[in-house]
C-alpha cells in the first residue's frame, strides 16, 4: 500500500500500477521530504517529477504545501493511476482550508518533456526536481537528462536522483554540484543543487 504521509491529503491512500513501477517506500519519502523541509522547499514551490509512476513523490510534494507540481510519465497505464491519485488528492483539499495547488500530469517521455520545456523557455522554472528512474535506465540515459535540465532548475532550488545502492552516482553535469548522498536499504538518494 501506498499512501500519503502528511499534510492535507495525509494518510490518504493512492493507487499503484500493476507492473512496471517500483513506488518509493514511505522511510524513503519521509527522509526525502525531511530533508525537503530543513532544506525550506516545500511551501509554494514549484515541483517536477520525472518517471512519476503513480505520482506519490510530487502529491506528496503537493500535499505538504508545493504550489504547482508536474508528473511526468510515459507509460499510459502509469499516467492514468496517476492522474486518479492525482484526483484523490486534490479531493483532499477541497475538505481542507488549505488552498488546492496546481497538479498536471503529462503523459510524455522524460526527454521529450524536457526538450519541449528548453524551447518554451530560457529561464530557470523548477524549485524542485524529483527523479527516480527504473532501475534499468543506463547511466548515460540520466547524464542526458541532468545535463538538459541543469538550466532548468532555479537558484536555491535541489535536485533529487532516486537509484539502486548497486547503481553508480550519477555524472552531474556542469550546471549542478552533488551535496549530499544518503542510503536506505535497497535504495540511494543523491542531492544536487545548481552550481555557482
Amino acid at each position: 500500500m501506498t499512501r500519503i504521509i502528511a499534510g492535507a491529503a495525509g494518510s490518504l491512500r493512492l493507487d499503484v500500477p500493476k507492473s512496471g513501477t517500483r513506488p518509493t517506500s514511505d522511510r524513503v519519502r519521509e527522509a526525502v521530504f525531511s530533508t525537503l523541509t530543513s532544506w525550506d522547499l516545500i511551501d509554494d514551490v514549484s515541483v517536477l517529477d520525472l518517471y512519476a509512476g503513480s505520482g506519490a513523490l510530487g502529491l506528496e510534494a503537493a500535499s505538504r504545501g508545493a504550489a504547482s507540481i508536474v508528473l511526468v510519465e510515459k507509460h499510459p497505464q502509469a499516467a492514468e493511476v496517476a492522474k486518479r491519485n492525482t484526483r484523490t488528492v486534490l479531493d483532499a483539499f477541497g475538505r481542507s482550508s488549505a488552498e488546492a495547488p496546481r497538479i498536471e500530469v503529462v503523459r510524455q517521455s522524460v526527454q521529450t518533456f524536457l526538450a519541449a520545456e528548453r524551447e518554451r523557455s530560457v529561464t530557470p522554472r523548477w524549485d524542485v526536481v524529483m527523479i527516480d528512474p527504473p532501475y534499468d535506465h543506463s547511466e548515460a540515459e540520466i547524464a542526458e537528462v541532468l545535463e538538459t535540465l541543469a538550466p532548468m532548475v532555479v537558484d536555491g532550488g535541489a535536485v533529487l536522483v532516486e537509484r539502486s545502492t548497486r547503481s553508480p552516482e550519477p555524472t552531474w553535469p556542469a550546471g549542478l554540484q552533488p551535496v549530499r548522498e544518503k542510503r536506505y536499504g535497497e535504495t540511494a538518494l543523491w542531492w544536487a543543487e545548481p552550481a555557482e
